[in-house]
């Protein structure tokens, strides 16, 4: 009897014990350390990054544009925020060739070749089931195939961007296009008529859409009749140069960079020696060239307007055919940037000095907005393909198939 009462009294005490909830505020002191001491670092002002840049004082540079013997060309006009350096050098270089031709002074539209550009990637990442590079970089040469494609139109025509907008900007749509297209790949939805139309879409939102008749100087054209009958020019008479140890020389071959994403091999190929002079020849006989290589280099500076190689990096004497291709294969030269040839002068130590018209944001920090001034050092070393009319470069052309 003893035992069954000291039982219950267990029983009883134990459930008398249970336990109960209650409210309370949340605390986590090293939690609300860990913030302070992070405010307090992000607060921290840090030491601004610096890059290592060629010192310039002292060093005879160009200060004018006065002494450099130029080419008709249009005034430089920003790319905004856009990767479209190709597009607006290779416009501004066929601006010049329709003044050479004609005489006429047309300022195309920068934009409408970029419009199609976009269409055609979107193309080509459909039919290789997305295993072409997708950006918004492309090659000079690009402008030469929407021209055949999709003919051409003055700017006032297709201006590519709101009217209020104070600077082209493709941020967000190549954004949306990079993100509905990798969603194609993904979901391995390759139905290429409704993937353009959405892409066209996002263009039309973003840029507009690109007119199909218009009227110019009291006259209706279509971006084809524009480009035979009033532009007079011919694409086909455009020629495409490069100089890399990698390819043999004498030939025709394909420049391997991300942004030739449509794998174009019809770059000649010649030896630096010949692509110098073709480009010396060429701008002293009154015509320009659209050129891209590398600018982001220790002796280009946009404050300075100039592009230089120091001797640091290499002395001039030793910059050959192995220092370009040493650089190219390394990946210390990249296909950065392409820019408008438009001039030259030649310094008393008989260097020469190239006029550079040039759409980036770099080229307004300086004392001559839109421009710099390349050293023919730079151009050996750093410029690794250029878009030229092919009568510029007869000599080289001819020497080319005698060698074939």
């Amino acid at each position: 009897m003893i035992k069954k009462i000291t039982i219950l009294l267990l029983i009883s005490s134990t459930v008398s014990a249970q336990d109960k909830g209650q409210f309370e505020s949340y605390s986590n002191t090293f939690y609300g350390e860990i913030l302070k001491e992070s405010n307090i670092y992000n607060k921290t002002e840090k030491d601004a990054y610096k890059s290592f840049k060629m010192n310039f004082d002292g060093k005879q540079i160009p200060q004018s544009l006065d002494k450099f013997t130029i080419v008709e060309a249009e005034n430089p006009i920003s790319q905004g925020n856009t990767g479209t350096c190709w597009c607006f050098s290779t416009t501004s270089f066929y601006e010049s060739e329709i003044n050479r031709i004609s005489g006429k002074t047309i300022n195309l539209s920068e934009l409408y070749p970029v419009y199609f550009e976009y269409i055609e990637k979107a193309r080509g990442y459909i039919n290789s089931r997305g295993n072409t590079h997708l950006g918004e970089g492309s090659e000079t040469n690009a402008v030469q195939r929407m021209m055949e494609i999709y003919g051409t139109v003055p700017f006032e025509a297709f201006k590519g961007k709101p009217s209020d907008q104070p600077f082209y900007n493709h941020e967000k749509m190549f954004g949306e296009i990079e993100i509905y297209l990798k969603n194609c790949k993904e979901t391995n939805y390759w139905d290429e008529e409704a993937i353009l139309s959405n892409i066209k879409s996002i263009l039309n939102h973003y840029m507009g859409v690109p007119p199909t008749t218009f009227k110019y100087e009291g006259k209706t054209y279509t971006p084809r009749t524009f480009l035979t009958k009033v532009t007079k020019l011919k694409p086909n008479d455009y020629v495409d140069f490069m100089s890399l140890l990698q390819k043999p020389y004498w030939t025709q071959a394909e420049y391997k960079v991300p942004d030739n994403w449509w794998r174009s091999d019809a770059y000649y190929n010649v030896p630096l020696d010949d692509f110098m002079f073709a480009i010396k020849n060429a701008i002293e006989n009154g015509y320009s060239i659209s050129i891209g290589g590398d600018v982001s280099e220790s002796g280009y500076s946009s404050n300075h307007d100039v592009a230089m190689v120091p001797s640091y990096d290499i002395p001039s004497e030793y910059i050959d055919e192995n220092a370009r291709q040493f650089r190219f294969s390394n990946g210390t030269t990249t296909d950065d940037h392409a820019i408008h040839l438009i001039g030259y002068k030649i310094d008393t130590n008989e260097d020469w000095w190239f006029l550079i018209k040039d759409s980036g944001s770099g080229s307004r920090n300086g004392k001559f907005p839109g421009y710099y001034f390349y050293h023919e050092d730079f151009v050996k070393l750093k410029m690794m393909t250029f878009t030229i009319h092919k009568d510029a470069v007869k000599e080289t052309l001819d020497k080319f198939n005698n060698n074939e």
